[in-house]
């Protein structure tokens, strides 16, 4: 179980265990603002709400620009696994320049890609090989990638996810 951490501002911070997030909570670092009725926490001293979503007490300032770093598999996942020139199921990322030709690692110069294409593409653009891109690779935008952890959603946090969108 894991819970969803939002500073003074009702901005999504993080997603922490819902252990960390009784320890915050304990020593009055946090507040509880929705919990799991139906599945609490036994200790020696009684029980406890098992908590779903906490708010910080002091204010915690998220940074305007926060950068989402690249990544295989945050690459494959922005492209929902397919590949970038055929559309096929993707296992492999594919610099559309080539790192040989001063391709970078960025979001606009990566695309998921299937081992067929990637194969055949070998060192050259798509321009030279008359291929077409179906996606336009672009960093990826949302609270479900500025927040760490949430790209596995408990359906009490759409609220104030959607508050960060």
């Amino acid at each position: 179980m894991r819970t969803l951490v939002l500073n003074a501002g009702y901005e999504p911070l993080a997603v922490v265990s819902f252990k960390r997030a009784l320890v915050l909570v304990m020593n009055e670092k946090a507040t509880v603002v929705e919990c799991v009725d139906e599945d609490p926490v036994w200790a020696a001293g009684g029980t406890y709400d098992r908590p779903a979503v906490i708010i910080l007490t002091r204010y915690i300032r998220v940074p305007g620009a926060r950068q989402v770093p690249v990544t295989r598999r945050g690459v494959l996942r922005r492209d929902a696994h397919r590949c970038g020139y055929c559309g096929k199921t993707a296992s492999t990322i594919d610099h559309v320049l080539p790192r040989s030709r001063g391709g970078k690692d960025t979001w606009e110069n990566l695309v998921a890609c299937c081992l067929r294409c990637n194969n055949v593409k070998g060192d050259r653009t798509p321009q030279e090989m008359s291929w077409e891109l179906k996606i336009i690779p672009a960093p990826p935008r949302g609270s479900s990638w500025t927040v760490r952890g949430v790209d596995k959603s408990d359906p009490r946090w759409e609220p104030y996810l959607a508050l960060a969108a």
